[in-house]
């Protein structure tokens, strides 16, 4: 990661894996990742400041990777309570020592595949893994005292017929199925309490069918908002979030331009990516008190 939101990294070593380690938040997060495969950009701070999460509620990130979004989103909110899912070994690791880095134990990760059964049963004492076979059985919704107020995530969203990243770690964080996006959003839908909301990262040209996913999830009040790179080019990347039984039409919201022409960061974004500013906080509590004054027939 670049600009404001992590600084250059120097070696670190880390339980025989080689690191590199820098900050984010300018300076207020210690942040680890690994030097080869995927490396963290500046999405999971973008995702994360977009989560309208408040004081004493239960946060959980799908692919957390080496924890960025989670940390940031702690830094942000104080009294939350995360949890991380990802499925790599090495970088759930990592990401746990991250945690423990930042004094973090209010953040949790577990080793585990966001769309298995066997999700259910590290979540909750109540549930024991089914055994099903890997890609047949999908999780059901846990019992209401073990959701969570907010859930986020940056699928995994190439397409598998395009060129394979030479480095198996970065391949398996990046590499999506077609039914990747649908089977992500209806896991995550399932771990979320009555009303809570779900923040996505993904390009724009998934736009179209994570909304159909979100729909069919009971997903929405989706709002979308275009990360512009620099002004007058199209986005590339949106975030969109939505709230469980949201009964709202969807809203395209203004959106953050990144850099000026010139390459720098624009004072709106390094707010967000530097001091950890919310994006857009009140448009998802206004949609809520619509929706309550307004109920569906």
């Amino acid at each position: 990661m670049d600009g404001q939101a992590a600084r250059p990294a120097t070696p670190a070593p880390a339980g025989g894996h080689d690191a590199t380690e820098g900050t984010l938040l300018g300076g207020t997060v210690r942040y680890r990742q690994f030097r080869s495969g995927y490396r963290t950009g500046l999405e999971p701070v973008l995702m994360a400041a977009l989560v309208p999460a408040r004081r004493g509620e239960r946060v959980v990130e799908a692919g957390c990777g080496a924890g960025a979004g989670l940390l940031c989103l702690m830094q942000r909110v104080a009294g939350l309570e995360g949890v991380g899912i990802e499925l790599d070994p090495d970088t759930a690791w990592l990401a746990g020592e991250n945690f423990r880095s930042n004094g973090r134990d209010d953040l949790t990760v577990l080793n585990a595949d966001i769309t298995g059964c066997a999700l259910r049963g590290l979540l909750s004492d109540s549930a024991a893994p089914c055994g099903c076979p890997p890609g047949i059985c999908r999780p059901g919704p846990l019992p209401l005292d073990y959701r969570f107020d907010h859930a986020f995530a940056n699928p995994p969203w190439h397409r598998v017929n395009t060129t394979p990243s030479p480095e198996g770690r970065r391949d398996k964080a990046r590499r999506a199925l077609p039914d990747t996006i649908p089977a992500w959003i209806s896991a995550l839908a399932a771990l979320l309490r009555p009303k809570g909301s779900l923040t996505l990262a993904l390009p724009a040209d998934l736009a179209a069918p994570a909304l159909a996913a979100c729909e069919k999830s009971d997903i929405g009040s989706a709002e979308i908002v275009p990360l512009w790179p620099e002004p007058g080019r199209e986005a590339r990347i949106l975030l969109i979030r939505g709230r469980l039984h949201g009964r709202a039409g969807s809203r395209l919201l203004p959106g953050l331009v990144l850099h000026h022409a010139g390459g720098r960061f624009t004072p709106e974004a390094e707010a967000v990516l530097r001091d950890g500013q919310a994006l857009f906080p009140e448009t998802f509590r206004a949609t809520h008190r619509r929706t309550r004054a307004f109920p569906s027939c």
